[in-house]
């Protein structure tokens, strides 16, 4: 029996099975990039997203299939990891999904939307429910190919999004290993004062936005006990992510943040402890998006507050 089922991004199928070794959960078998477990569903933050109500469906035509989704619900978005042809059959049966890009900083979708996959050709695999709002997991926007510096901005994008929190006007934003500037264009873009701390130069654009300071620094070198205290801190240093890991606990120690959104960079292997450990702080969102390579973003919120 199949209890739920984990999209991984392709190329990280790895990555998934690992974490499910590790959390002793099992993977029954691979269906393409999907994952599907005899376990109940768990978070996993390899999964760009989790099926949580997997139901199997003996079905003898693309007729057959497509009225027994229809029957459940209206939504569906199709992962075809096989039986290509057959599948768009089935989909031109059912009502039309259109995953249009989003216009950042316009929220996710909040619309019902089931996944379904063929097994085999009268083998049908269906969710009427998963973790995310978008289409196979994957968040696309109408991009800036102008504005930012780089495109590290776009994983800066589906972070916020997912999370559905934003910071803005009145509030500051501290932006460790900033260079070039990606992420201060975003935060500077929705109104927040930022902070920039790298030892390398800013975009000469991105340092003359309104609202955004340089400090030519490491962001090791600073002492959260000394520093004003922030409303965002945000992370995209290359370093080695037990050494962010470091970094978080002095600052969450210190008080001096109230929400962090921060990139775990795996060099070579990945780092699944240090994971497990950004994973077990109290509150902790822990996720690979689909603009995240080898890497996983890592989200602390304050509660006592939303905007």
């Amino acid at each position: 029996m199949i209890a739920s089922a984990y999209l991984a991004a392709e190329g990280f199928e790895a990555e998934l099975a690992e974490e499910f070794a590790r959390s002793r959960r099992r993977i029954e078998a691979w269906h393409g990039r999907l994952a599907l477990s005899p376990d109940p569903p768990a978070p996993s933050a390899w999964a760009l997203e989790c099926w949580t109500e997997p139901q199997e469906f003996r079905v003898e035509s693309v007729k057959q299939a497509a009225d027994a989704l229809r029957a459940i619900q209206r939504n569906w978005a199709g992962y075809a990891a096989s039986h290509h042809r057959r599948s768009a059959l089935i989909t031109e049966r059912l009502p039309p999904v259109k995953a249009r890009p989003l216009v950042f900083p316009e929220p996710a979708p909040a619309g019902h939307l089931g996944a379904w996959t063929l097994l085999a050709p009268d083998r049908l695999l269906a969710s009427a429910t998963k973790t995310s709002p978008f289409v196979l997991g994957a968040v696309a926007f109408v991009e800036d190919r102008e504005g930012p510096p780089s495109r590290a901005y776009l994983k800066l994008w589906e972070a916020l999004t997912r999370l559905g929190r934003y910071p803005g006007p009145g509030q500051t934003c501290l932006d460790l290993g900033a260079a070039p500037g990606g992420w201060s264009w975003v935060l500077a873009k929705l109104g927040a004062r930022v902070v920039a701390v790298d030892k390398a130069p800013l975009d000469a654009a991105v340092a003359a936005l309104p609202g955004v300071t340089m400090r030519a620094e490491s962001a090791f070198g600073l002492d959260p006990r000394t520093e004003p205290p922030v409303d965002w801190l945000f992370s995209d240093v290359i370093c080695y992510p037990s050494r962010l890991l470091a970094l978080v606990q002095r600052w969450i120690a210190a008080g001096a943040a109230r929400n962090y959104v921060c990139t775990l960079k795996f060099q070579g292997e990945t780092d699944h402890a240090t994971a497990e450990a950004f994973a077990a702080i109290p509150g902790a969102v822990l996720f690979h998006g689909a603009h995240n390579k080898h890497e996983l973003t890592f989200a602390l919120l304050d509660q006592t507050s939303r905007r």
